[in-house]
Protein backbone atom coordinates (compact mmCIF):
# COMPACT_ATOMS: atom_id res chain seq x y z
CA UNK A 1 0.00 0.00 0.00
CA UNK A 2 1.40 3.68 -1.33
CA UNK A 3 1.86 5.87 1.87
CA UNK A 4 0.12 9.04 1.92
CA UNK A 5 2.71 11.96 1.20
CA UNK A 6 3.01 15.21 2.40
CA UNK A 7 4.13 17.83 -0.55
CA UNK A 8 8.27 18.54 -0.04
CA UNK A 9 7.82 22.12 -0.25
CA UNK A 10 9.62 25.14 1.17
CA UNK A 11 6.54 28.04 0.80
CA UNK A 12 4.16 25.63 3.14
CA UNK A 13 5.23 27.58 6.27
CA UNK A 14 7.02 26.28 9.28
CA UNK A 15 5.87 24.78 12.20
CA UNK A 16 9.51 24.85 13.06
CA UNK A 17 12.13 27.43 11.99
CA UNK A 18 15.24 25.56 13.36
CA UNK A 19 16.45 21.80 13.44
CA UNK A 20 18.01 19.69 10.72
CA UNK A 21 16.37 17.38 7.40
CA UNK A 22 16.27 14.34 8.43
CA UNK A 23 16.17 11.77 5.15
CA UNK A 24 15.10 8.49 4.95
CA UNK A 25 14.42 6.20 1.95
CA UNK A 26 10.46 4.24 1.48
CA UNK A 27 12.40 0.25 1.37
CA UNK A 28 11.28 -1.48 3.81
CA UNK A 29 10.76 0.09 7.59
CA UNK A 30 14.63 -0.61 8.51
CA UNK A 31 15.61 3.23 7.19
CA UNK A 32 12.09 4.59 7.98
CA UNK A 33 12.10 3.12 11.38
CA UNK A 34 15.87 4.55 11.91
CA UNK A 35 14.70 8.04 11.03
CA UNK A 36 11.48 8.30 12.97
CA UNK A 37 12.89 8.59 16.52
CA UNK A 38 14.53 11.91 14.57
CA UNK A 39 11.33 13.42 13.57
CA UNK A 40 11.45 15.68 16.40
CA UNK A 41 14.34 17.22 14.93
CA UNK A 42 13.25 17.62 11.40
CA UNK A 43 12.61 20.69 10.29
CA UNK A 44 8.48 21.60 10.36
CA UNK A 45 8.55 18.04 11.62
CA UNK A 46 8.88 16.11 8.75
CA UNK A 47 11.06 13.61 7.18
CA UNK A 48 11.66 13.52 3.71
CA UNK A 49 11.18 9.91 1.78
CA UNK A 50 14.54 10.76 -0.82
CA UNK A 51 13.11 7.74 -3.14
CA UNK A 52 9.41 9.24 -2.83
CA UNK A 53 9.06 12.85 -2.21
CA UNK A 54 6.61 14.88 -4.29
CA UNK A 55 8.11 16.66 -7.11
CA UNK A 56 10.85 13.92 -7.93
CA UNK A 57 11.82 13.40 -11.01
CA UNK A 58 10.57 10.17 -12.76
CA UNK A 59 13.90 8.74 -14.01
CA UNK A 60 15.22 8.96 -10.12
CA UNK A 61 11.69 7.56 -8.96
CA UNK A 62 12.27 4.26 -11.44
CA UNK A 63 15.87 3.88 -10.25
CA UNK A 64 14.72 4.01 -6.83
CA UNK A 65 11.41 1.53 -7.44
CA UNK A 66 13.43 -1.01 -9.58
CA UNK A 67 16.06 -1.38 -6.51
CA UNK A 68 13.19 -2.09 -3.95
CA UNK A 69 11.21 -4.06 -6.19
CA UNK A 70 13.63 -6.17 -6.76
CA UNK A 71 15.12 -6.26 -3.08
CA UNK A 72 11.30 -7.12 -2.02
CA UNK A 73 11.01 -9.95 -5.25
CA UNK A 74 14.50 -11.70 -4.15
CA UNK A 75 13.17 -11.35 -0.61
CA UNK A 76 10.32 -13.65 -0.96
CA UNK A 77 11.97 -15.71 -3.83
CA UNK A 78 14.47 -17.03 -1.61
CA UNK A 79 11.72 -19.41 0.28
CA UNK A 80 11.50 -21.14 -3.14
CA UNK A 81 12.77 -24.57 -2.12
CA UNK A 82 16.04 -25.47 -3.56
CA UNK A 83 16.93 -22.88 -5.89
CA UNK A 84 15.21 -19.64 -3.76
CA UNK A 85 18.13 -19.77 -1.12
CA UNK A 86 20.86 -20.13 -4.36
CA UNK A 87 19.62 -17.26 -5.65
CA UNK A 88 19.71 -15.05 -2.89
CA UNK A 89 22.89 -15.92 -1.96
CA UNK A 90 24.09 -14.63 -5.35
CA UNK A 91 22.27 -11.95 -4.99
CA UNK A 92 23.51 -11.28 -1.21
CA UNK A 93 27.40 -11.25 -2.97
CA UNK A 94 26.68 -7.67 -3.50
CA UNK A 95 25.95 -6.46 -0.01
CA UNK A 96 28.06 -9.45 1.24
CA UNK A 97 30.39 -8.01 5.16
CA UNK A 98 33.51 -9.90 4.77
CA UNK A 99 34.88 -11.43 7.72
CA UNK A 100 36.42 -8.49 10.68
CA UNK A 101 39.77 -10.75 11.28
CA UNK A 102 42.49 -10.39 10.54
CA UNK A 103 41.85 -6.67 10.21
CA UNK A 104 43.20 -5.46 7.11
CA UNK A 105 42.49 -2.59 4.64
CA UNK A 106 39.33 -2.75 3.36
CA UNK A 107 38.91 1.05 1.32
CA UNK A 108 38.74 -0.95 -1.86
CA UNK A 109 35.29 0.39 -3.00
CA UNK A 110 33.01 -3.18 -3.92
CA UNK A 111 30.72 -3.64 -7.17
CA UNK A 112 27.46 -1.95 -5.57
CA UNK A 113 29.26 1.26 -4.78
CA UNK A 114 30.69 1.63 -8.02
CA UNK A 115 27.50 0.71 -9.59
CA UNK A 116 25.48 3.81 -6.81
CA UNK A 117 28.18 6.27 -7.90
CA UNK A 118 27.74 5.56 -11.73
CA UNK A 119 24.55 6.84 -11.69
CA UNK A 120 24.58 9.82 -9.38
CA UNK A 121 27.29 11.03 -11.24
CA UNK A 122 24.69 11.14 -14.16
CA UNK A 123 22.79 12.75 -11.98
CA UNK A 124 20.58 10.83 -9.60
CA UNK A 125 19.84 12.75 -6.72
CA UNK A 126 20.62 16.05 -7.97
CA UNK A 127 16.77 17.90 -7.72
CA UNK A 128 16.83 16.36 -4.40
CA UNK A 129 19.42 18.09 -3.26
CA UNK A 130 19.21 21.22 -5.00
CA UNK A 131 15.79 21.44 -2.94
CA UNK A 132 17.58 21.23 0.26
CA UNK A 133 20.03 23.40 -0.27
CA UNK A 134 17.24 26.36 -1.03
CA UNK A 135 17.15 25.83 3.07
CA UNK A 136 20.75 24.38 4.00
CA UNK A 137 20.14 22.82 7.49
CA UNK A 138 22.25 20.15 8.60
CA UNK A 139 21.14 16.81 7.14
CA UNK A 140 20.79 13.26 8.99
CA UNK A 141 20.14 10.33 6.50
CA UNK A 142 19.37 6.80 7.78
CA UNK A 143 20.47 5.49 4.23
CA UNK A 144 23.84 6.18 2.84
CA UNK A 145 23.02 6.86 -0.92
CA UNK A 146 21.35 10.06 -0.09
CA UNK A 147 24.25 11.13 1.83
CA UNK A 148 26.76 10.42 -0.84
CA UNK A 149 24.20 12.62 -3.01
CA UNK A 150 24.53 15.67 -0.68
CA UNK A 151 28.34 15.33 -0.93
CA UNK A 152 29.14 14.76 -4.59
CA UNK A 153 26.12 17.72 -4.86
CA UNK A 154 28.35 19.77 -2.65
CA UNK A 155 25.58 19.92 -0.11
CA UNK A 156 26.92 23.18 1.94
CA UNK A 157 26.21 21.86 5.89
CA UNK A 158 27.06 18.93 7.80
CA UNK A 159 26.08 15.46 6.81
CA UNK A 160 25.40 13.06 9.21
CA UNK A 161 24.61 8.94 7.94
CA UNK A 162 22.81 6.88 10.80
CA UNK A 163 24.07 3.25 10.79
CA UNK A 164 21.19 0.69 11.68
CA UNK A 165 22.79 -2.37 11.19
CA UNK A 166 25.09 -4.00 13.92
CA UNK A 167 27.99 -4.32 11.55
CA UNK A 168 28.02 -2.79 7.99
CA UNK A 169 29.29 -3.92 4.21
CA UNK A 170 32.04 -1.52 2.44
CA UNK A 171 28.96 0.06 0.40
CA UNK A 172 28.58 2.57 3.69
CA UNK A 173 31.03 4.63 3.15
CA UNK A 174 32.17 6.66 -0.08
CA UNK A 175 34.64 5.86 -2.63
CA UNK A 176 37.11 7.85 -1.07
CA UNK A 177 36.38 7.79 2.70
CA UNK A 178 39.59 9.73 3.42
CA UNK A 179 38.25 12.70 1.94
CA UNK A 180 35.01 12.76 2.78
CA UNK A 181 33.42 14.99 5.30
CA UNK A 182 29.97 12.03 6.40
CA UNK A 183 29.62 11.94 9.75
CA UNK A 184 28.51 8.36 10.94
CA UNK A 185 26.01 7.74 13.68
CA UNK A 186 26.90 4.10 14.58
CA UNK A 187 24.90 1.67 17.40
CA UNK A 188 28.28 -0.94 17.99
CA UNK A 189 31.47 -0.14 18.15
CA UNK A 190 31.89 -2.85 15.49
CA UNK A 191 30.32 -0.38 13.18
CA UNK A 192 32.62 1.69 14.15
CA UNK A 193 35.81 0.00 13.58
CA UNK A 194 34.67 -1.70 10.88
CA UNK A 195 34.34 1.67 9.01
CA UNK A 196 37.78 2.38 9.75
CA UNK A 197 38.76 -0.40 7.79
CA UNK A 198 37.18 1.06 5.21
CA UNK A 199 38.90 4.15 5.32
CA UNK A 200 36.50 6.11 7.25
CA UNK A 201 38.31 9.26 9.13
CA UNK A 202 38.02 8.18 13.31
CA UNK A 203 36.71 11.84 13.87
CA UNK A 204 33.78 11.39 11.42
CA UNK A 205 33.02 8.56 13.40
CA UNK A 206 30.01 8.86 16.96
CA UNK A 207 29.17 5.88 18.62
CA UNK A 208 26.00 7.22 19.96
CA UNK A 209 23.64 3.81 19.59
CA UNK A 210 20.87 3.02 17.58
CA UNK A 211 18.29 6.24 18.24
CA UNK A 212 15.09 4.60 20.35
CA UNK A 213 11.53 5.95 20.24
CA UNK A 214 11.25 8.43 22.96
CA UNK A 215 7.63 7.83 23.63
CA UNK A 216 9.19 4.25 24.85
CA UNK A 217 12.20 5.97 26.95
CA UNK A 218 10.99 9.23 28.49
CA UNK A 219 13.16 11.57 29.05
CA UNK A 220 17.15 10.49 29.66
CA UNK A 221 16.19 9.39 33.49
CA UNK A 222 14.23 7.10 31.58
CA UNK A 223 11.18 6.78 33.41
CA UNK A 224 8.73 5.02 30.95
CA UNK A 225 11.37 2.67 30.46
CA UNK A 226 11.88 1.50 33.69
CA UNK A 227 7.93 1.47 34.51
CA UNK A 228 7.28 -0.76 31.21
CA UNK A 229 10.03 -2.94 31.76
CA UNK A 230 9.43 -3.46 35.93
CA UNK A 231 5.73 -4.75 34.66
CA UNK A 232 7.96 -6.74 31.82
CA UNK A 233 10.13 -8.32 34.56
CA UNK A 234 7.08 -9.86 36.84
CA UNK A 235 6.07 -11.59 33.32
CA UNK A 236 9.59 -13.11 32.46
CA UNK A 237 10.40 -14.62 35.59
CA UNK A 238 7.12 -16.12 37.06
CA UNK A 239 9.50 -18.24 39.69
CA UNK A 240 11.27 -15.60 40.49
CA UNK A 241 14.36 -17.66 39.55
CA UNK A 242 16.34 -14.73 37.76
CA UNK A 243 15.11 -12.42 40.43
CA UNK A 244 16.25 -14.47 43.76
CA UNK A 245 19.63 -14.12 42.08
CA UNK A 246 19.74 -10.71 40.96
CA UNK A 247 17.39 -9.13 43.02
CA UNK A 248 20.18 -6.22 44.07
CA UNK A 249 21.18 -5.49 40.46
CA UNK A 250 17.34 -5.66 39.40
CA UNK A 251 16.24 -3.32 42.37
CA UNK A 252 18.94 -0.86 41.64
CA UNK A 253 18.28 -0.23 37.94
CA UNK A 254 14.57 -0.85 38.39
CA UNK A 255 13.39 -0.48 41.31
CA UNK A 256 11.06 -2.25 43.85
CA UNK A 257 9.16 -4.62 40.95
CA UNK A 258 5.13 -4.95 41.49
CA UNK A 259 3.79 -8.33 42.68
CA UNK A 260 1.77 -8.23 39.76
CA UNK A 261 2.01 -7.26 36.11
CA UNK A 262 0.03 -4.84 34.84
CA UNK A 263 -0.71 -7.11 31.19
CA UNK A 264 -1.16 -10.98 30.75
CA UNK A 265 2.28 -12.53 29.13
CA UNK A 266 2.65 -10.91 25.55
CA UNK A 267 4.62 -11.91 22.36
CA UNK A 268 5.26 -10.02 19.45
CA UNK A 269 5.69 -11.02 15.93
CA UNK A 270 6.69 -9.01 13.00
CA UNK A 271 6.98 -9.58 9.69
CA UNK A 272 9.24 -7.52 7.82
CA UNK A 273 8.82 -4.92 4.95
CA UNK A 274 9.29 -7.72 2.14
CA UNK A 275 6.10 -9.59 3.88
CA UNK A 276 8.55 -12.70 4.86
CA UNK A 277 8.02 -15.51 7.34
CA UNK A 278 4.23 -14.44 7.85
CA UNK A 279 4.12 -18.17 8.55
CA UNK A 280 5.94 -18.03 11.90
CA UNK A 281 2.84 -15.67 13.23
CA UNK A 282 0.28 -18.36 12.52
CA UNK A 283 2.35 -21.37 13.83
CA UNK A 284 2.86 -19.15 17.05
CA UNK A 285 -1.20 -18.36 17.42
CA UNK A 286 -2.08 -22.18 16.39
CA UNK A 287 0.82 -23.67 19.09
CA UNK A 288 -0.66 -21.05 21.98
CA UNK A 289 -3.93 -21.24 20.50
CA UNK A 290 -5.40 -22.81 23.84
CA UNK A 291 -3.28 -20.02 26.27
CA UNK A 292 -4.62 -17.72 23.80
CA UNK A 293 -8.68 -18.29 23.96
CA UNK A 294 -8.19 -18.57 27.87
CA UNK A 295 -6.36 -14.84 28.08
CA UNK A 296 -3.53 -16.85 29.74
CA UNK A 297 -1.23 -14.93 27.06
CA UNK A 298 -1.67 -12.16 24.69
CA UNK A 299 -0.05 -12.08 20.52
CA UNK A 300 0.49 -9.32 18.72
CA UNK A 301 1.43 -10.02 14.79
CA UNK A 302 2.62 -7.12 13.56
CA UNK A 303 1.62 -6.68 9.54
CA UNK A 304 2.95 -3.08 8.95
CA UNK A 305 1.32 -0.86 6.15
CA UNK A 306 1.22 -4.47 3.98
CA UNK A 307 -2.76 -4.97 3.60
CA UNK A 308 -2.35 -8.89 2.13
CA UNK A 309 -0.59 -9.89 5.49
CA UNK A 310 -3.38 -8.37 7.47
CA UNK A 311 -5.78 -10.72 5.87
CA UNK A 312 -3.36 -13.30 5.92
CA UNK A 313 -3.33 -12.89 9.57
CA UNK A 314 -7.20 -12.43 10.35
CA UNK A 315 -7.96 -15.60 7.95
CA UNK A 316 -5.68 -17.86 10.16
CA UNK A 317 -6.90 -16.43 13.49
CA UNK A 318 -10.65 -17.60 12.14
CA UNK A 319 -9.04 -20.95 10.65
CA UNK A 320 -7.88 -21.34 14.55
CA UNK A 321 -11.15 -20.50 15.83
CA UNK A 322 -9.87 -17.54 17.65
CA UNK A 323 -11.82 -15.29 16.72
CA UNK A 324 -13.51 -14.44 19.29
CA UNK A 325 -10.53 -13.05 21.55
CA UNK A 326 -9.56 -11.07 18.63
CA UNK A 327 -8.60 -7.21 19.51
CA UNK A 328 -8.21 -8.93 23.46
CA UNK A 329 -5.97 -11.84 23.58
CA UNK A 330 -4.93 -11.79 19.98
CA UNK A 331 -4.07 -8.10 17.71
CA UNK A 332 -3.14 -7.35 14.72
CA UNK A 333 -1.57 -4.25 13.46
CA UNK A 334 -1.83 -2.73 10.69
CA UNK A 335 -1.68 0.86 9.61
CA UNK A 336 -2.07 2.73 6.20
CA UNK A 337 1.14 4.62 6.31
CA UNK A 338 4.64 3.58 8.22
CA UNK A 339 4.47 6.73 10.72
CA UNK A 340 0.79 5.57 12.13
CA UNK A 341 2.25 2.17 11.88
CA UNK A 342 5.30 3.23 14.02
CA UNK A 343 2.92 5.12 16.27
CA UNK A 344 0.63 1.74 16.74
CA UNK A 345 4.02 -0.75 16.91
CA UNK A 346 5.64 1.97 19.83
CA UNK A 347 2.91 1.99 21.98
CA UNK A 348 2.14 -1.71 21.87
CA UNK A 349 5.73 -2.39 22.86
CA UNK A 350 4.85 -0.68 26.07
CA UNK A 351 3.13 -4.20 27.15
CA UNK A 352 4.95 -6.79 25.04
CA UNK A 353 6.84 -8.72 27.19
CA UNK A 354 8.81 -10.97 24.33
CA UNK A 355 9.77 -9.78 20.54
CA UNK A 356 10.22 -12.32 18.23
CA UNK A 357 11.50 -10.97 15.22
CA UNK A 358 14.36 -11.38 12.46
CA UNK A 359 17.29 -9.75 13.10
CA UNK A 360 17.07 -7.04 11.69
CA UNK A 361 17.03 -3.19 12.66
CA UNK A 362 14.91 -4.20 15.70
CA UNK A 363 17.21 -6.49 17.05
CA UNK A 364 18.55 -2.59 18.88
CA UNK A 365 15.19 -2.72 20.65
CA UNK A 366 16.63 -4.87 23.07
CA UNK A 367 18.29 -1.87 25.03
CA UNK A 368 14.27 -1.62 25.97
CA UNK A 369 14.77 -4.52 27.82
CA UNK A 370 12.87 -6.62 25.49
CA UNK A 371 14.03 -10.13 24.85
CA UNK A 372 14.51 -11.10 21.40
CA UNK A 373 13.39 -14.38 20.22
CA UNK A 374 15.55 -14.59 17.17
CA UNK A 375 13.20 -15.42 13.66
CA UNK A 376 16.02 -17.16 10.16
CA UNK A 377 17.85 -13.82 8.89
CA UNK A 378 17.12 -12.59 5.39
CA UNK A 379 20.91 -11.07 4.23
CA UNK A 380 24.02 -10.69 5.42
CA UNK A 381 23.85 -7.67 7.42
CA UNK A 382 21.24 -9.78 9.61
CA UNK A 383 23.42 -12.83 10.05
CA UNK A 384 25.99 -10.05 11.59
CA UNK A 385 22.93 -8.73 13.72
CA UNK A 386 22.11 -12.38 14.53
CA UNK A 387 25.77 -12.86 15.95
CA UNK A 388 25.89 -9.61 17.67
CA UNK A 389 22.55 -10.32 19.73
CA UNK A 390 23.80 -13.98 20.10
CA UNK A 391 27.31 -13.04 21.67
CA UNK A 392 25.19 -9.90 23.52
CA UNK A 393 23.25 -12.30 25.21
CA UNK A 394 19.90 -10.18 24.40
CA UNK A 395 18.35 -13.58 22.91
CA UNK A 396 18.29 -16.82 21.26
CA UNK A 397 17.53 -19.01 18.40
CA UNK A 398 13.69 -19.62 17.78
CA UNK A 399 13.38 -23.16 18.51
CA UNK A 400 10.59 -25.33 16.17
CA UNK A 401 7.58 -23.09 16.45
CA UNK A 402 5.41 -26.55 16.54
CA UNK A 403 6.45 -26.89 20.08
CA UNK A 404 6.49 -23.27 21.64
CA UNK A 405 4.24 -24.58 24.24
CA UNK A 406 6.90 -26.54 25.96
CA UNK A 407 10.40 -24.75 25.11
CA UNK A 408 9.54 -21.04 25.97
CA UNK A 409 7.55 -22.21 29.36
CA UNK A 410 10.86 -23.77 30.17
CA UNK A 411 13.34 -20.89 29.07
CA UNK A 412 10.21 -18.49 31.33
CA UNK A 413 10.18 -21.27 34.44
CA UNK A 414 13.79 -20.86 34.48
CA UNK A 415 14.28 -17.11 34.10
CA UNK A 416 16.30 -16.81 30.83
CA UNK A 417 13.80 -14.25 29.29
CA UNK A 418 14.38 -12.32 32.30
CA UNK A 419 17.92 -12.41 31.90
CA UNK A 420 18.36 -11.53 27.83
CA UNK A 421 15.91 -8.34 29.32
CA UNK A 422 18.18 -7.49 31.50
CA UNK A 423 20.81 -8.01 29.52
CA UNK A 424 19.60 -5.53 26.69
CA UNK A 425 18.62 -2.70 29.31
CA UNK A 426 21.88 -3.04 31.18
CA UNK A 427 24.73 -3.83 28.39
CA UNK A 428 22.36 -2.00 25.41
CA UNK A 429 23.09 1.87 24.43
CA UNK A 430 19.38 3.29 25.26
CA UNK A 431 19.50 7.36 24.84
CA UNK A 432 20.78 7.11 21.11
CA UNK A 433 18.32 9.51 20.11
CA UNK A 434 19.34 11.62 22.55
CA UNK A 435 23.50 11.77 21.73
CA UNK A 436 22.51 11.96 17.99
CA UNK A 437 20.53 15.30 18.94
CA UNK A 438 23.38 16.59 20.85
CA UNK A 439 26.09 16.10 18.15
CA UNK A 440 24.36 17.40 15.19
CA UNK A 441 22.35 19.62 17.35
CA UNK A 442 23.87 21.52 20.75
Amino acid sequence: MMEKKEPFNLETGSLRESGVWVVAVSMGYGHQRTAYPLKYLAFEGKIINANDYEGIPGKDRKIWERAKSFYEFISRFKRVPLIGELVFSLYDKFQKIFSYYPKRDLSEPNFSLKGIFSLIKKGWGKDLIKRLKEKPLALITTFFTPAFMAEFFNYPNQIFCVVCDADISRSWASLNPQKSKIKYFVPTSRAAERLKLYGVRPENIFLTGYPLPLENIGGEEMEILKEDLRNRMVNLDPKRQYFEKYKTLVETNLGKLPEISNHSLTIMFTVGGAGVQKEIGVRIAKSLAVKIWAGEVKLVLVAGIRKEIKEYFLKNIKKLRLGGVLGKSIEVIFAKDTEEYFEKFNQALRTTDILWTKPSELSFYTALGLPIIIAPPVGSQEEFNKRWLLKSGFGSLQENPRYLGQWLFEWLEKGYLAEWAMQGFIKGEKLGTFKIKKICCG
